[in-house]
């Protein structure tokens, strides 16, 4: 049981501390945000409530600056004050902002932010477990090493996230309505708004993948739906 330990006892630290930055980012987010009233954004949410046989979804603006979308840990879906302020200004449509609600829901829908809980405890053990090894055969750098080799993992597991999150969304879209046409147009805006040049990194090092990937990715499951009816 003992050898164990250095296994389990990372487990534990990972999942503590997932829990605590959970409770964290809930309680900021409680704090930072307001829900979202604009009824000319609120007629394509509903076609997404719709489509899901809901009767509502519940937006909220957290209230920061830089353009994003999230989903909580508990579930909730926000937009950033920095995101609606692009819509308000006319630089993002109402259909556009939607594919970025239904992204977030495809999160929750999929169980990413459960898994991540689970993912970010593996992190921690594995970030341990393997600095224990390499410190051994690289004395001085083995931990660094194994820092980045649990980093490269995570950021691999989270692009797996961002596209079946982009498909969910896709066949959401299509099946509320509004098609992905607004998807695809909002991410060929995105980088310029959130003023991320996906360039300036590999792809292998990104925890989302880039934005032609994601783009390709869509137009190759809509040709794959249109072909199978």
């Amino acid at each position: 049981m003992i050898k164990f330990v250095p296994i389990i006892l990372p487990l534990v630290y990972g999942l503590v501390m997932f829990r605590l930055s959970a409770w964290r980012l809930n309680r900021t987010l409680k704090n930072q945000s307001s829900l979202l009233a604009d009824k000319q954004l609120l007629k394509p949410i509903q076609l997404l409530a719709n489509a899901l046989d809901l009767e509502s979804i519940s937006v909220n603006i957290y209230e920061i600056e830089p353009v994003n979308g999230l989903a909580a840990p508990d579930g909730k879906i926000f937009i950033t004050r920095g995101f609606y302020n692009k819509f308000t200004s006319g630089e993002v449509t109402g259909n556009e902002l939607a594919s970025v609600i239904a992204h977030e829901l495809g999160h929750v829908a999929l169980g990413h932010t459960r898994r991540r809980m689970i993912d970010f405890s593996g992190q921690n053990a594995l970030r341990m477990a393997l600095g224990s090894i390499l410190s051994r055969v690289l004395p001085g750098i083995g931990g660094i090493v194994a820092n980045v080799l649990s980093n490269l993992l995570m950021a691999r597991l989270s692009r797996a996230d961002e596209f079946e999150a982009d498909e969910y969304a896709s066949a959401l879209m299509i099946k509320s309505g509004i098609g992905v046409k607004p998807q695809i147009s909002m991410f060929e805006k995105l980088e310029k708004l959130s003023g991320n040049n996906g360039n300036l990194q590999p792809a292998w090092l990104l925890s989302h993948p880039k934005t032609n990937k994601r783009i390709e990715k869509i137009q190759e499951n809509v040709s794959k739906w249109d072909a199978d009816k």
